[in-house]
């Protein structure tokens, strides 16, 4: 990984959370899924904003329940921002991604997003 796209990482993951206490206010802001609108079901993503938002508050109870994989995704992204921007302010290189992704990892990746969708449809998030 580049030393420049850590500090954007790193930057755009403080950004985010300085400006968490704010996003509560943004809740208001939300508009209905149109999926959701149209089927009665919720689509692949129902719940991502809401998660966010309840991280926001520091709810984490709340976003892992609304939206597990969303709530563990902001948490991942967050961390590792702020991570890869300490290790190379430290002096040290961030690990960078693979450029092939192993087809386990790829099915699995897969297989948590249906899983976490079932449990949508299943909670009506």
């Amino acid at each position: 990984m580049s030393r420049s796209l850590a500090y954007v990482w790193g930057g755009v993951s403080l950004g985010l959370i300085v400006l968490s206490p704010w996003g509560a206010t943004m809740a208001d802001a939300l508009w209905p899924c149109m999926f959701k609108s149209l089927t009665g079901f919720p689509c692949p993503t129902c719940g991502t904003a809401r998660a966010a938002l309840a991280l926001a508050r520091l709810d984490l109870v709340e976003a892992l329940t609304r939206y597990p994989l969303a709530a563990i995704g902001w948490i991942s992204f967050l961390g590792g921002g702020v991570a890869a921007a300490a290790m190379t302010l430290a002096g040290r290189t961030p690990p960078a991604l693979p450029h092939q992704i192993p087809v386990s990892t790829r099915l699995a990746f897969v297989t948590a997003f249906i899983v976490n969708w079932m449990y949508s449809i299943a909670t009506g998030v």
